[in-house]
C-alpha cells in the first residue's frame, strides 16, 4: 500500500509498505478515505522536531472499517468512522474523567501513519467514532467537516472547553491556523457573544469572521495586549491559546480579565513559563491534548451532521497521496490554511 514517509527536513515521499494487520484483539484496520496535513506535521518537516528517517506520518483521517480484532464489538467491518489521533480505551481514569487524549492504556508511537491507504488503529472498540448512515450519501463538504473531527475541530473545541467558555462571554483566540479558526467556531458554539481573533493574514481573517469572529486584532506582543484591553475594557473572559510559542502564550495570559481562564492547546514550543504572572491576576490555565472521542460524541458530530458548524472550510487546497510533497509545501509556505488528502473513494 501507499504510505507517507518522512525522509529529511523539507522532504516527504510515498513509500510502498506492507498493508497493516490486526496485531491485538482491540485493533481495527481502517481503509482511509480522507486524511490531511496538520500544522504539527510541519515541526518535523521544518526540522524543529527530530523524526527518524522513513517514519510513517499523519494523524487525522476518516475511513471505512475493514477488519476488527476479537474484542472489538462497537464497530464492525463496513462502518464509516472518524479516526481520532487519540486512542482512548474508555475505561481508565483519564477516559472516565473525559480526558481520553491522556488515556493511560495507550502504547507509544500509535498515532502516526494516517497519511496512507490503510491504518492499524489501537483501542478501536471505544475510540473510533461511528458516522451514521450511508457513507456515499455525504457531500465532499460534509466529508471535509467530518475529517476535522479527527483532530483540528476537536482540538479547537478542547481549547474552548478548557477555558470554560459560556454563553455571553468575550473570548480571545490566539492563532489563525486551522486550530485557531476551529477555536472561533467552538467559542461561538458554546455561546460566546464576542470573539476576538488574533490574525494578520487576510484570508484567515475572512474565514474567522465567517466562523463567528466579531473583531480582528492584527497586532502582536505588547501592542496586541493594549488593543485587546481597549476593545474589552479590561480583558476577555476566556482566552484560547492555539499556537504554543512563547509570544502567543505570553500574550494569552495578559489579555484576560482578572479571573479569566486560558485554554491552552498549542503544543508547547518553549519549556519555560513564568507562572507567577497567573497569580497576580487570578488567571486560570487549563488545556492539553484534546479529548477527541469525548468531544465528538458529546457535541461535535451532531453539530456537523445538523449543519450547525462547517469546519471543513479550513481545507483550502486538495491533493492526492502522489502529491504529498506539494501538500506539505502548501502548508509550509502558507498558501493553504490546511491541506486535504483525498486517499480513496467511499
Amino acid at each position: 500500500m501507499k504510505a507517507t514517509a518522512f525522509i529529511e527536513p523539507g522532504k516527504v515521499e510515498i513509500h510502498n509498505v506492507d498493508k497493516p494487520k490486526i496485531e491485538q484483539p482491540t485493533d481495527a484496520v481502517i481503509r482511509i478515505v480522507r486524511a490531511c496535513v496538520c500544522g504539527s506535521d510541519l515541526w518535523f518537516f521544518r526540522g524543529i522536531q527530530k523524526m527518524p528517517k522513513d517514519s510513517l506520518v499523519g494523524h487525522e483521517a476518516i475511513g471505512i472499517v475493514e477488519e476488527v480484532g476479537s474484542k472489538v464489538t462497537n464497530v464492525k467491518s463496513g462502518d464509516f468512522v472518524i479516526v481520532p489521533f487519540t486512542h482512548g480505551c474508555g475505561h481508565c481514569a483519564a477516559c472516565l474523567a473525559g480526558f481520553d487524549g491522556d488515556c493511560m492504556n495507550v502504547g507509544e508511537n500509535v498515532n502516526n501513519g494516517y497519511q496512507a491507504e490503510y491504518l492499524r488503529y489501537v483501542n478501536a472498540d471505544w475510540a473510533l467514532v461511528k458516522i451514521p448512515g450511508d457513507p456515499k450519501s455525504y457531500s465532499d463538504e460534509q466529508l471535509n467537516s467530518l475529517l476535522t473531527l479527527a483532530d483540528v475541530m476537536a482540538t479547537g473545541y478542547h481549547a474552548a472547553a478548557s477555558a470554560e467558555v459560556k454563553t455571553g462571554d468575550t473570548v480571545v483566540v490566539m492563532g489563525d491556523g486551522a486550530v485557531g479558526l476551529c477555536g472561533v467556531i467552538a467559542a461561538k458554539l458554546r455561546g460566546a457573544k464576542r470573539i476576538i481573533a488574533m490574525s494578520r493574514h487576510e484570508d484567515r481573517q475572512k474565514l474567522a469572521r465567517e466562523f463567528g469572529a466579531t473583531d480582528i486584532v492584527a497586532e502582536r506582543g505588547d501592542d496586541a495586549v493594549k488593543r485587546v484591553m481597549e476593545l474589552t475594557d479590561g480583558g476577555a473572559d476566556a482566552v484560547l491559546e492555539c499556537v504554543g510559542n512563547e509570544q502567543s502564550v505570553d500574550t494569552a495570559v495578559k489579555v484576560g480579565r482578572p479571573g479569566a481562564v486560558v485554554g491552552r492547546v498549542g503544543i508547547p514550543q518553549d519549556p519555560k513559563m513564568n507562572t507567577n504572572n497567573l497569580f497576580w491576576r487570578n488567571t486560570g490555565l487549563r488545556g492539553g491534548i484534546a479529548a477527541v472521542t469525548t468531544h465528538d460524541r458529546a457535541t461535535l458530530l451532531d453539530a456537523v451532521l445538523s449543519g450547525e458548524i462547517n469546519p471543513g472550510k479550513v481545507f483550502t487546497k486538495s491533493f492526492d497521496l502522489d502529491h504529498i510533497q506539494d501538500a506539505y509545501e502548501a502548508m509550509d509556505q502558507r498558501t493553504a490554511i490546511k491541506s486535504l488528502l483525498k486517499v480513496s473513494e467511499i
